[in-house]
């Protein structure tokens, strides 16, 4: 796959910097009503070693199955630091994108997106990179506040930050936790939204990012 080629931080405060450049570039509107192959992406790491595996599946809708998946490794380069995860895992997913032999419709990724304290988590910032519609599915709120939706399966609330929505509060099965939804890039709030419901099946999260965990796991 293409790269788009982007400036890299040396340092936290010069990351912080490139989020609240880089969050003005965002297009933010859009849906992915069509698409059938989605990329699910994840990370996992070795430990105190400090090598990174990133491990992407794609998953046909049609099809019901992962139709292809590739793994990276990397040692990381930058710390773990709180709404700067991007640049600890985006080299060793970048590393499996250019790997990959298809271009998927989609990216959902195992984070946030516009549901940041910049605007600009992972998903936002690998759709730079790759210049195709992604979201981002938490399963933990990063910031934010909202009222939780009812108790059925495809129930929604309002995820709110310093006054604006960020994201969505989205019950993916009923009775169960719900997961924090917000656009990435090339993406609208309700397309982001439609896509997670469109890829759970039986369980809490996306089928994509499900077995982009278990891949990760693997290697590891």
């Amino acid at each position: 796959m293409k790269i788009n080629d982007l400036p890299w931080p040396p340092n936290a405060s010069e990351a912080i910097a490139l989020q609240r450049e880089f969050s003005k570039r965002l297009v933010l509107e859009g849906d992915v009503m069509n698409a059938d192959l989605i990329a699910g992406v994840d990370c996992s790491s070795f430990g105190s070693t400090g090598t990174m595996v990133g491990a992407i599946v794609v998953w046909s809708i049609s099809e019901g199955r992962v139709v292809t998946s590739v793994t990276a490794s990397a040692e990381a380069e930058f710390p773990y630091v709180p709404g700067l995860l991007a640049f600890r895992e985006l080299p060793v997913l970048l590393k499996a994108f250019r790997e990959l032999d298809l271009m998927p419709d989609a990216v959902i990724c195992d984070g946030q997106g516009t549901a940041h304290m910049r605007g600009f988590g992972i998903a936002c910032h690998l759709g730079l990179y790759l210049g195709i519609p992604t979201v981002g599915c938490g399963k933990s709120r990063l910031v934010g506040s909202f009222t939780a939706p009812d108790s059925l399966k495809g129930s929604v609330s309002s995820l709110n930050y310093k006054g604006r929505e960020v994201g969505r509060v989205v019950r993916t099965r009923t009775g169960v936790s719900p997961v924090f939804i917000s656009p990435g890039h090339l993406m609208g709030m309700d397309g982001a939204v439609e896509l997670i419901l469109g890829t759970c099946t039986k369980y809490r999260l996306p089928e994509p990012i499900r077995a982009a965990h278990k891949l990760a796991g693997e290697v590891r």
